[in-house]
C-alpha cells in the first residue's frame, strides 16, 4: 500500500489536531505489530497562534511569562516531537506527515533530509533559494551572509518503529512578529521568514498547500 492519503484539516486547534494524528500514529504502529497494512496519512492544517516546546527544549527559549500568554490569546504545549520551541499560527502550512518510512525504505535521516527538499523545491516555484544549514534542520535562506540566515521552515518530528508524527511548520503569510516572543527553535542570533515577506506582499494560501501538496505525492507516490 504505497502513497498516502491526504487531509486539509483548515483551520484548527492545536490539541485537536494533535489528537488526531496521534490516533493516525497509533493506528499504523498497532496494524504494524499485527503485519496489516493501513494508510500512511499527510495532514494540512492550520493553528491559531501557539508555542510548542520539543523533549529537547528549553523553557528559557520562551521570552515571556507563560501568564502574559494566556492574555495574549496564545496556548503553550510541551510535546514529544524533536527540537525546541517554535511558534504555529494563521496564514503557516503545518503540515503533519504520519508515514511509515518502511513504506518506502526509508530511514529518518533520509526522512528528513525530503522534508527539507521538498521545501527547497517549493521555494524554487517562487524563485527563492531555500538552504540547508549544517546542524541546524530545517530550511533557511542566506545562510552563507554573516547575520542575514533566517529560517522560513522549520521541522521537528518524532518516531517509532519507524513510524513518524509531527513534521513541519512553513511561513506563507505568518505574523511574524510572535516569533520575537521566543527564540526561535532555540537560536538567537538567526532570523525567521516567511514567502510573504521574501516576495513583498500576501500570497496565495491555497495556491500554496496546493503546490506543497502536489511536492509530497513526487517524493513519496
Amino acid at each position: 500500500m504505497d502513497g498516502f492519503l491526504f487531509w486539509d484539516l483548515g483551520v484548527i486547534d492545536y490539541a485537536e489536531a494533535l489528537a488526531e494524528q496521534t490516533s493516525v500514529f497509533n493506528s499504523l504502529i498497532a496494524a504494524k505489530l499485527q503485519e496489516k497494512h493501513e494508510w500512511n496519512h499527510l495532514l494540512f492544517c492550520e493553528h491559531m497562534p501557539v508555542l510548542t516546546i520539543g523533549k529537547s527544549g528549553k523553557n528559557n527559549n520562551m521570552l515571556i511569562p507563560e501568564e502574559r500568554l494566556k492574555q495574549r490569546g496564545i496556548s503553550l504545549y510541551h510535546v514529544n516531537r524533536g527540537g525546541d520551541i517554535t511558534y504555529h499560527g494563521p496564514g503557516q502550512i503545518t503540515g503533519y506527515p504520519v508515514f511509515d518510512l518502511e513504506t518506502w525504505q526509508m530511514g529518518l535521516k533520509q526522512y528528513i533530509d525530503t522534508l527539507e527538499e521538498i521545501v527547497i523545491r517549493f521555494l524554487n516555484l517562487y524563485g527563492i533559494q531555500g538552504e540547508r544549514l549544517p546542524g541546524a534542520t530545517g530550511v533557511w535562506i542566506d545562510t552563507g551572509l554573516p547575520g542575514k540566515a533566517r529560517k522560513i521552515c522549520a521541522i521537528g518530528v518524532k518516531s517509532s518503529r519507524y513510524v513518524t508524527m509531527h513534521g513541519f511548520a512553513l511561513n506563507i503569510n505568518t505574523d511574524l512578529d510572535y516569533f520575537s516572543l521566543i527564540n526561535p527553535c532555540g537560536f538567537v542570533d538567526k532570523g525567521v521568514t516567511s514567502l510573504a515577506k521574501e516576495l513583498g506582499g500576501k500570497q496565495d494560501f491555497n495556491r500554496a498547500k496546493e503546490q506543497l501538496h502536489c511536492l509530497f505525492t513526487t517524493f513519496f507516490d
